[in-house]
């Protein structure tokens, strides 16, 4: 599903809003959970899940073309967990 997809799904759920409406809703959204993020905050939405940010250690790869040894350096990663209603509505078979 694209965010435009998104946009009018959510536009047919909620009366009375335009398709701009929804896709801007949408976006300030995304924004906020990133800029939450950003900040090293967690974003959690009971029943569907939770937003982190996770740390990655540094470590030492290798380069499958070489065969060499790289360092990889630390970092950090957005991370999704979802929520236990997201997962069983997902399980459940129709």
């Amino acid at each position: 599903m694209t965010k435009k997809e998104l946009a009018e799904k959510v536009q047919a759920k909620v009366k009375g809003i335009s398709k701009r409406q929804a896709s801007e809703a949408i976006d300030a959204m995304i924004e906020t959970i990133t800029g939450a993020l950003k900040k090293g905050d967690k974003v959690q939405l009971v029943g569907f899940g939770t937003f982190e940010v996770r740390k990655r250690k540094a470590r030492t790869g290798i380069n499958p073309q070489t065969k060499e040894k790289i360092k990889i350096a630390a970092a950090k990663a957005p991370a999704f967990k979802p929520g236990k209603a997201l997962k069983d509505a997902v399980a459940k078979k129709k």
